[in-house]
């Protein structure tokens, strides 16, 4: 069985390649493994003298969640079982260590729609692409 990595950030353009895969399953033999990711960036500072690291971990919990909805409600609603994960670090070097720990077969994100999203998506995708050894495919 084919293993997917969908990232998600909660964008309208993350959620637009859920709803572009989900689309597309037919393209497959059998319904993929599909794993949802959402990498939360770590907080700045020395936050952690301040905030409890309990608070912290319920804090970026919270985040990928609320982040992950729309993609739940897009795969719930097309009868697609999927897997979520939360984690935290950097964008792209999670995704590319989580496909690669996971032993995923395919990495699934948008390629940035307009110039906003571009330079924030555009660049992860950019680098996942430049790190990977699992292919990734572009959806637009």
């Amino acid at each position: 069985m084919l293993k997917v990595l969908l990232p998600v950030d909660g964008s309208d353009a993350s959620g637009k390649t859920v709803e572009v895969f989900v689309r597309q399953l037919d393209w497959y033999r059998e319904v993929p493994d599909l794993h949802l990711l959402n990498v939360q960036l770590p907080l700045r500072g020395n936050v952690s003298m301040f905030i409890g690291s309990d608070n912290i971990s319920q804090y970026h919990r919270e985040e990928g969640l609320r982040e992950l909805q729309t993609a739940r409600d897009t795969l719930d609603k097309a009868g697609v079982a999927c897997q979520f994960h939360i984690i935290v670090g950097d964008p792209a070097d999670m995704i590319v260590r989580y496909a690669r720990e996971k032993q995923l077969d395919l990495i699934v994100m948008g390629s940035g729609h307009s110039k906003v999203e571009h330079l924030l998506l555009g660049s992860v995708t950019s680098e996942v692409m430049q790190l990977s050894t699992v292919s990734v495919l572009l959806v637009k």
